[in-house]
């Protein structure tokens, strides 16, 4: 090891696990927070299923006085962009329409947001960023805006917005934080695979570390993503398709004359071990029984990519809300406490406190 990845490491004496609480930039204060009502758990309330609930119960209501300004296609099945059409069309009706599904939906927000601030994991939090696929349209950041109003109203200082990546990439790009700059030394890029109930994303992320030393300037250059969900694959499948997928961007990477780290960071739905290892929250992943003691798969991607380039293969996982927020660190040097909030087929979240560096 040369002096100045000596240098690097004595800087950043912080060990390289899984699931790690004490991370280069940041302690992770809490992740996966699970709370209660009567009515089961209260981030289901915030969720992408939920927000289609609320438009629906409009759909629904509207009907009791005349024909739905939405038409007949069901609520499931109007994407991102044909609701965003909605908004600011020329029809108001089907514009209030919506738009009051996006009240219903920012107040639940704003419910869930206010649960999570009493927990002692998340007192003294200054902001929040929100990411998953909702905040990538015009009627979810209405919704992240008015949820902060709603917040604001009831004498909560915090401020609420959208993450700055793309939701599609955060959970990529957030790879990068999870380990001391000094193992990406001599290195342009890495890979990270972003794991969800429903998708899988692997990517070749740029560090771009010689443009900016904090990586506020890291991209994903190339990747993959399959919809698992579709063909309902076992665990055993799902694990040979994602090495598959690094195989060929790792021979893409190299054909471009990019150098991977032997790295690959890893995001993960659940309650992620220090042996890599799975405790609670992977029962909607591809397959099931992701959460058996004999199944690791950090283990099992290292076995089946020992090497990249030159090197051993380390492989890094921790919760798939965590690196999302990760993503956003050096945007968040002005505040001390910060959180996230992924809003999905869940609502995942994590909070941090900047570490000093």
């Amino acid at each position: 090891m040369s002096q100045r990845q000596d240098n690097l490491k004595q800087d950043n004496p912080v060990p390289v696990a899984h699931g790690a609480v004490s991370l280069p930039s940041v302690t992770v204060d809490g992740y996966n927070l699970k709370l209660r009502d009567k009515d089961g758990f209260i981030g289901d309330k915030a969720s992408k299923s939920a927000f289609q609930q609320k438009l629906d119960d409009w759909r629904k209501r509207i009907q009791n006085g005349g024909d739905d300004p939405l038409g007949d296609t069901p609520t499931k099945d109007l994407s991102k962009k044909e609701i965003d059409a909605l908004v600011q069309g020329k029809d108001k009706e089907a514009a209030a329409l919506v738009l009051g599904a996006v009240d219903d939906f920012a107040e639940e927000l704003a419910q869930v947001l206010a649960r999570f601030l009493k927990e002692k994991s998340w007192k003294g939090t200054e902001r929040v960023v929100v990411g998953g696929g909702l905040k990538e349209s015009a009627f979810g950041e209405l919704a992240i805006a008015r949820a902060m109003v709603l917040l604001k109203s009831d004498g909560l200082k915090i401020e609420l917005l959208p993450i700055a990546h793309h939701p599609d990439e955060a959970g990529l790009t957030g790879a990068v934080y999870l380990m001391p700059a000094w193992m990406l030394e001599g290195h342009d890029s890495l890979l990270a695979v972003d794991i969800g109930g429903t998708n899988i994303r692997a990517g070749i992320v740029e560090t771009r570390i010689k443009d900016k030393a904090d990586l506020s300037k890291a991209r994903v250059w190339k990747s993959e993503l399959w919809r698992h969900a579709d063909d309902e694959p076992n665990r055993t499948a799902t694990v040979e398709h994602i090495v598959g997928v690094l195989e060929r961007l790792i021979a893409k990477a190299q054909k471009a004359d990019l150098m991977p780290a032997p790295v690959i960071g890893i995001a993960c739905p659940g309650t992620i071990m220090p042996d890599g290892s799975i405790a609670n929250g992977g029962q909607n992943l591809p397959g099931g029984n992701w959460e058996s003691k004999s199944f690791n798969l950090p283990e099992a991607l290292a076995e089946a990519i020992p090497k990249i380039g030159d090197h051993p293969t380390f492989v890094i996982m921790h919760n798939d809300a965590v690196v999302q927020g990760l993503s956003q660190v050096p945007f968040m040097r002005d505040v001390k406490r910060w959180g996230v909030v992924t809003i999905g087929t869940g609502l995942g979240n994590a909070r941090f406190t900047n570490r000093t560096v």
